[in-house]
């Protein structure tokens, strides 16, 4: 696949069947995040998620889950722009839109092999580590151990720490 494509979760589910058929993606890995504000740490978890497959699928969080989870004045960076900045990295293949509070529906509808979520879970931890197992996804921890989130980085650039 040359160019990662944005696309509903239907529309990729269809792609990557016809990948599957004919043979190219035999892999898939499904990552998920919010992006908004995108840092060294979700660059290594992306990196490192495509390489445990043949395609990357990222979901990533609509404004309004981005504004559930993360609180008001989030996301800093609407949908469109965060999906196009991720859809711009060469590890990336497809971005997916989703709007729930856990991946299961994105994991029932597209199948993957595997699931990468980032170093602040365990396989234990994972919130859809039951679907995971229900469907038989292999749960893949990726990217980089040390503290890298939105919320780190914004305190230590409202306290003058940029180390």
């Amino acid at each position: 696949m040359s160019g990662a494509e944005v696309s509903t979760r239907e529309a990729a589910a269809e792609r990557l069947a016809a990948l599957r058929g004919a043979g190219a993606a035999e892999r898939v890995v499904l990552a998920n995040g919010c992006f908004d504000l995108l840092h060294v740490g979700h660059v290594r978890y992306l990196a490192d998620a495509s390489g445990r497959g043949d395609l990357l699928v990222v979901a990533l969080n609509t404004d309004a889950s981005v504004a559930r989870i993360k609180g008001d004045g989030r996301p800093f960076v609407p949908f469109a722009e965060r999906a196009e900045i991720v859809a711009a990295l060469a590890c990336v293949d497809l971005v997916v839109p989703f709007d729930e509070p856990t991946l299961e529906a994105t994991l029932r509808i597209l199948r993957p092999d595997v699931h990468a979520k980032g170093t602040d879970y365990t396989v234990e931890t994972v919130p859809e580590a039951a679907i995971d197992r229900e469907l038989g996804i292999e749960v893949a921890i990726c990217g980089d151990p040390k503290d890298h989130s939105s919320t780190s980085v914004l305190s230590r650039l409202r306290s003058g720490a940029l180390e």
